[in-house]
């Protein structure tokens, strides 16, 4: 018997059940001119269609003096599985960020494009370019399986390009069949036969789900951060397997000891072909026994700490007609990017670009937005959206290396090379002024606090380390700040608890140390760390080790 047997449904549940398979009110409220906004429950509705309604909340006190409506805006999240597009598809959506966001886009930690700023009127127009540029954004957000992650570069070899096309199979399979998506946003005429989710029922799934592949020796995209996750096994230079993870997931409530960040299991191994059934079985189990009246309790790693691994593997194995086998050996070493050109094994080169923040947009002297949009014009390759929020060049031809060096030459593009570790490494989430969960502010102030954070490790000659900071305005975790060497999560206005020992290669959480600290207590703590660790280490001994052996935090 599931928690719903015996508890009432959330309000989403029943949002979700009323919606005639996600249509609820949507077009209607898009058609009404009068209000920026859209109907309370459509807000959870339009999730499901990859748009998240939000207003910009440092006007919204003085818009509320005024008796002004907030300044309510869209911001869309467009699927890209496994982080990869066509330069044809950069353009399109570079050419939708200056018509309707702000001449400005995002790189999101799912290997997305992420736009801000989409007024309602113009919501259906950029929804229609997306679409018309082979991209979409149907189940980018909502109670279902996002965008599937995928390695992006694992040693440019063949084992990724089978890689790649299972993560982009899982993704056609795990879509929405829904027609509301394209009834709503395409113009779709719509059909007299009723709607059917095979997979997904009536009403999805009872929170969201996120799904990743890895590819050994880089676990860049965090694979035990995931509801579900493939572990790529390579033999001879073959894919020959997946060992497969579940259970993973950053959110937490802060002082609710009943929400943690998990790491996922690894469950066993499977085949290349049988990948399919056993995402299917795994998304069918939470669908059944996930908790639908908590919504905090309602994520995959919660059903399976109420029922137990073992429940869960039989679960699985039953439903998918698949027997797991013991896990396959692997090794991960980093769970960061690379940089500069790489050589693939076809001849064809690969440049690792450095994005601060993810964040696409013309600044002095660093003319990211134009810089691409250039690139790609000439680029017969590819690009490949990165989970640490940066980009790939990826597949170029020998003959194009100097045109495209002189474009990012041009345009500043080359920032990596005047970067140490632990700025190529830092990552926050957008928080202020458009999250409507931020309580501190992450991406807008992360760059100021790593300048003084640079201080502190130059003063304790540590500034060439290897260390990962990550920021984010609360608790949920999109910056997967729990997996950092230093983890900083907003607790108010101006204050983070600060987590410590998080693994090198996304294999162990952090810890937290403090709360609600202010920038003064942060700076004190990691100067009297540092000094402590430069003084102290072991030949080789990182610093999230040294914090564990320090017992500085619990190992």
């Amino acid at each position: 018997m599931s928690a719903s047997d015996t508890k009432a449904l959330t309000p989403v549940e029943h949002i979700k059940a009323a919606s005639n398979y996600l249509r609820g009110t949507i077009a209607e409220g898009l058609a009404d001119g009068v209000t920026g906004a859209i109907a309370e429950d459509d807000t959870q509705l339009t999730k499901f269609h990859g748009i998240y309604q939000q207003d910009d909340r440092d006007v919204r006190a003085e818009r509320q003096r005024q008796k002004l409506e907030p300044a309510f805006s869209f911001m869309i999240r467009v699927r890209v599985p496994g982080g990869v597009c066509t330069p044809a598809q950069w353009l399109a959506m570079d050419e939708l960020a200056r018509s309707h966001g702000g001449e400005q886009m995002r790189l999101t930690t799912r290997q997305a494009f992420q736009f801000h700023g989409i007024i309602k009127r113009e919501l259906k127009t950029t929804m229609q370019g997306i679409n018309a540029s082979l991209l979409d954004t149907l189940a980018a957000c909502g109670d279902v399986n996002r965008n599937v992650m995928c390695t992006p570069l694992a040693e440019t070899s063949a084992v990724h390009a089978a890689a790649l096309r299972w993560a982009q199979r899982l993704s056609d399979h795990l879509t929405p069949q829904t027609r509301a998506y394209h009834e709503i946003w395409l113009d779709g005429k719509k059909q007299s036969q009723p709607d059917h989710e095979p997979l997904y029922g009536k009403t999805y799934l009872p929170r969201k789900f996120k799904l990743a592949m890895a590819i050994p020796p880089l676990n860049d995209v965090d694979v035990f951060a995931h509801d579900l996750g493939f572990i790529a096994i390579e033999r001879s230079g073959k894919l020959v397997g997946f060992n497969v993870t579940a259970g993973g997931g950053m959110g937490a409530t802060h002082n609710d000891r009943a929400t943690y960040p998990r790491l996922a299991d690894v469950i066993g191994y499977c085949t290349p072909s049988q990948v399919i059934a056993v995402a299917k079985a795994v998304v069918a189990t939470q669908r059944e026994h996930g908790d639908r009246t908590e919504r905090k309790h309602a994520r995959l790693k919660y059903t399976i700490d109420d029922r137990g691994i073992d429940w869960f593997r039989e679960e699985v194995e039953r439903r998918a007609g698949v027997r797991l086998l013991p896990p396959a050996k692997y090794a991960f070493t980093a769970n960061s990017d690379r940089y500069g050109w790489m050589a693939g094994t076809d001849g064809r080169w690969h440049l690792g670009l450095f994005v601060p923040g993810g964040r696409l947009v013309d600044r002095e002297g660093q003319r990211w937005l134009s810089g691409l949009a250039e690139i790609a014009r000439v680029h017969t390759g590819d690009f490949r959206i990165t989970p640490n929020q940066n980009v790939i060049i990826g597949a170029v031809e020998a003959s194009q290396r100097d045109a495209i060096d002189a474009l990012v030459r041009e345009h500043g593009l080359d920032l990596w090379q005047s970067l140490k570790p632990y700025e190529l490494n830092a990552m926050a989430c957008v928080a202020f002024p458009t999250c409507g969960l931020a309580m501190a502010e992450a991406e807008r102030y992360l760059p100021e606090l790593m300048d003084k954070v640079g201080a502190l490790l130059r003063r304790h000659e540590l500034s060439g380390e290897d260390i990962t900071i990550r920021m984010t305005g609360c608790p949920n975790g999109c910056a997967r700040p729990y997996l950092a060497d230093i983890g900083l999560v907003g607790k108010a206005p101006g204050r983070y608890n600060l987590f410590l020992g998080g693994g090198e290669a996304g294999q162990r959480l952090n810890n937290l140390h403090s709360e609600s600290l202010d920038e003064t207590a942060i700076l004190d703590k990691l100067d009297g760390w540092f000094g402590a660790y430069a003084a102290g280490r072991a030949a080789g001994e990182s610093f999230s080790n040294w914090t564990r052996r320090e017992e500085i935090v619990d190992d």
